[in-house]
């Protein structure tokens, strides 16, 4: 049985920081980052999936040909549907672990830290920089 304390909550930052933080370099970098990954292949998704759903309403014959056995064309895009949603899951995964998450852990760490600095820059008298 584990009796040690919860560890203290951390007060919240105050409000025109999240303003400050959406405005600044570095939440542009990440929006960008993200945006210039999930668009593209979002609209690629789409244009791919509207292609299978167009071939098989109006391609019937296609879509009915035979590749190996009673598996016709229709059946291998479909199943090429879910490949490539797997596909895309599993690099958007690679994005964010190599280039969203340590953005955003630097602007979480930097909004954490808010409150402490400023708190810091007040009790330190103007003009030392706090060294002893």
């Amino acid at each position: 049985m584990d009796t040690a304390p919860p560890p203290p909550q951390a007060s919240p930052p105050e409000p025109n920081v999240y303003a400050e933080v959406q405005a600044g370099a570095e939440f542009g970098a990440l929006r960008r980052s993200f945006r210039g990954f999930a668009f593209p292949l979002t609209v690629g998704f789409i244009a791919w999936y509207m292609l299978y759903v167009l071939l098989s309403n109006y391609a019937g014959g296609l879509m009915g040909t035979t590749v190996v056995g009673n598996i016709n064309v229709a059946f291998v895009l479909g199943l090429l549907q879910f490949a490539t949603t797997f596909g895309i899951a599993w690099l958007y995964s690679r994005h964010a672990g190599a280039k969203l998450d340590p953005r955003a852990e630097a602007i979480k760490a930097d909004i954490e830290g808010r409150p402490a600095r400023a708190a810091a820059e007040k009790a330190a008298p103007a003009g030392k920089g706090g060294a002893a």
